[in-house]
């Protein structure tokens, strides 16, 4: 679609974040849960634009997830970057991160409210065009993107990031409402070739509009530049440029198909 404003992207940095604005807005889930999302959009636009969801990688809601936020509004969307653990908390601890993300796995009807209430939430943005939604994840984020598809949540279509392709629960036959996305690291050693396998066979047989990249040479987090910290860590992350690069182009072309006119 044409209105996406893409002079933004040959203008300087500085110009274009002046465009660029953001905020912090407290919401809660159906269960409770009192969390808060970050929300980026450009203000120069001058209609209702589409939305996407950001859901964030096993740190929680941290730096990262906001910058993405702030890279979709520069490309001329509305973007949410929400909250899966509660009280925007993040960490850079392995440990913690967890022990979050399983406390947020361990019952799929609340992580589902959480997601649909960040949904909600974007819809109400008088800058979204409710009708035009879309959701992506990196890493654990990735998983939830893909889990929400799999249950026939209204968007248009997920991307995932280096994210886990194990389901919550299987897809079955129609029950994938969305085009699908999947942005992978070839030498990936926390999603391997088995998985790999199997979320394929299981997208075929749910009959899911579903595209599988598999970027040479990528590791998990090959997207975030912080990644290469958590090596001293144990962890098995780098980031690749390339790979960042691509799956970013990627990214932009399938939205453009999907929101085209």
């Amino acid at each position: 679609m044409r209105p996406f404003l893409p002079s933004l992207l040959i203008m300087s940095s500085s110009l274009v974040q002046a465009d660029i604005q953001t905020r912090e807005i407290p919401y809660q889930s159906a269960d409770g849960t009192q969390l808060l999302a970050y929300y980026a959009y450009d203000d120069a636009a001058q209609t209702p634009r589409p939305g996407v969801l950001v859901v964030h990688e096993w740190w929680g809601l941290n730096d990262y997830t906001k910058r993405r936020a702030r890279d979709l509004a520069a490309l001329g969307y509305t973007a949410l970057a929400i909250d899966m653990y509660g009280e925007g908390k993040n960490t850079r601890h392995p440990a913690d991160a967890k022990a979050f993300m399983q406390a947020a796995a361990e019952n799929a009807q609340s992580g589902k409210a959480r997601f649909l209430a960040g949904l909600e939430l974007l819809k109400q943005q008088p800058q979204t065009d409710a009708s035009r939604l879309a959701a992506i994840g990196y890493c654990f984020g990735g998983k939830v993107v893909l889990d929400m598809a799999r249950q026939g949540v209204p968007l248009a279509g997920v991307v995932s990031f280096h994210g886990n392709l194990s389901p919550a629960v299987p897809a079955s036959p129609g029950s994938i409402k969305a085009r699908i996305l999947v942005e992978h690291g070839e030498a990936d050693s926390m999603v391997g070739p088995e998985q790999v396998k199997a979320f394929k066979a299981e997208m075929d047989q749910a009959g899911a509009d579903y595209r599988f990249v598999s970027l040479p040479g990528a590791k998990h987090a090959f997207s975030n530049p912080d990644a290469d910290a958590y090596q001293a860590q144990g962890l098995d992350l780098a980031y690749q440029k390339q790979a960042d690069e691509r799956s970013w182009s990627d990214m932009q072309a399938f939205f453009e198909k999907l929101f085209g006119e």
